[in-house]
């Protein structure tokens, strides 16, 4: 018996024709991506050229804006006077940061007004230096080291449970201008010569206030009772010492007895006078700590620069009108021509829609 065999079709898996398809359709998915980023380097591409084109058809006319601001910028900076700035670095005692940013702002919002009268009352000047000043301006100093020094001593007044919930990037989170140790004030005047003059009432501002006073008066007295209090533990020390030495004195005029030597006596006493040294040396750092504390607080405000006899004039494009006007010419004649090409361009789409 016979029987016709016939090679039976390999069956396509269903699984192998899914991932083709799956795969098909990331591809088609990528093409339309990069298609479309394409799309946006071209619209881009040609706005660029439209711009271009833009600027080469009104080339002349910015030409003429900047070449006319030129000669404005030239003819103020020479009818104009010379600005002058002057800079003094302080240090605020007693948290008195936050008054003397507010002085200092008070007088610049006088200055900005041009209140010439009222300016001078504050800063105890005539009224024609007063007109003079044109601007104040206030700035914290402080670098990393400082900021660094400054978290030290802020730890070392907490408790130790509060010292592990604080840490260094939380402490600089929180650092504000008020916080750092140094403070730049710089005045501009027409006068080089008139940010001199404004010193003394600019730190008396401060020194006046009675709060501030109080704080200082406060801060010395406690300096001097510190003081009185170490110079007094010197002096007990220094007889303690003394009543050793005569007690050693005459243990050694006795007759020695026997061979006998008591080590432990003697190591006791060689403690006592190390203990006595140390305790010498940390009290004599500690007078020489309110010595540093005496000399920087002897002050509300510290100067630590004060202000030159005479400013230094503000150079440079950046301070003059031949970079300003010219710049602000060219850029309100791009703006103006862009407007009326918009404007153009509204008038067409308006009569081809027939609106």
């Amino acid at each position: 018996m016979s029987e016709n065999l016939q090679p039976q079709r390999p069956q396509q898996n269903s699984e192998e024709i899914d991932l083709g398809q799956l795969f098909k359709m990331i591809g088609d998915g990528f093409k339309k991506l990069f298609r479309f980023i394409g799309s946006i380097f071209q619209k881009l591409f040609e706005l660029l050229l439209l711009f271009l084109l833009f600027i080469q058809k009104h080339f002349i006319k910015f030409v003429i804006a900047g070449v006319i601001g030129v000669v404005i910028g030239f003819s103020l900076d020479y009818y104009t006077n010379e600005k002058y700035i002057s800079s003094m670095v302080v240090e605020p005692n007693f948290n008195s940061a936050q008054q003397l940013y507010n002085n200092v702002n008070f007088y610049n919002e006088l200055a900005q007004a041009k209140d010439s009268i009222s300016l001078a009352e504050a800063l105890d000047i005539s009224v024609s230096d007063a007109a003079t000043l044109r601007e104040f301006n206030i700035e914290s100093y402080a670098d990393e080291n400082q900021k660094v020094k400054l978290f030290d001593e802020f730890i070392r007044n907490l408790d130790t449970t509060t010292q592990k919930t604080i840490d260094m990037e939380r402490f600089m989170e929180n650092f504000n201008s008020f916080d750092a140790r140094f403070h730049n004030i710089s005045v501009i005047a027409v006068d080089p010569f008139v940010a001199k003059k404004t010193q003394p009432a600019i730190l008396n501002g401060i020194s006046r206030n009675d709060y501030f006073k109080l704080q200082k008066n406060i801060s010395q007295l406690n300096i001097d009772l510190q003081d009185s209090i170490i110079q007094k533990q010197l002096t007990e020390i220094d007889s303690l010492q003394r009543l050793y030495k005569r007690v050693m004195e005459k243990e050694a005029e006795k007759p020695l007895q026997g061979t006998n030597i008591s080590l432990g006596e003697n190591g006791n006493r060689e403690n006592r006078e190390l203990a006595l040294i140390r305790q010498i040396n940390e009290l004599k750092e500690g007078v020489v700590e309110l010595n540093e504390q005496r000399a920087n607080k002897s002050s509300i405000v510290n100067i630590i620069s004060d202000f030159p006899r005479r400013g230094v004039e503000m150079k440079g494009f950046k301070n003059s009108y031949k970079l300003l006007v010219p710049s602000a010419l060219i850029l309100l004649t791009l703006i103006t021509l862009m407007l009326l090409e918009l404007n153009r361009f509204l008038i067409d789409y308006k009569r081809k829609r027939n609106l």
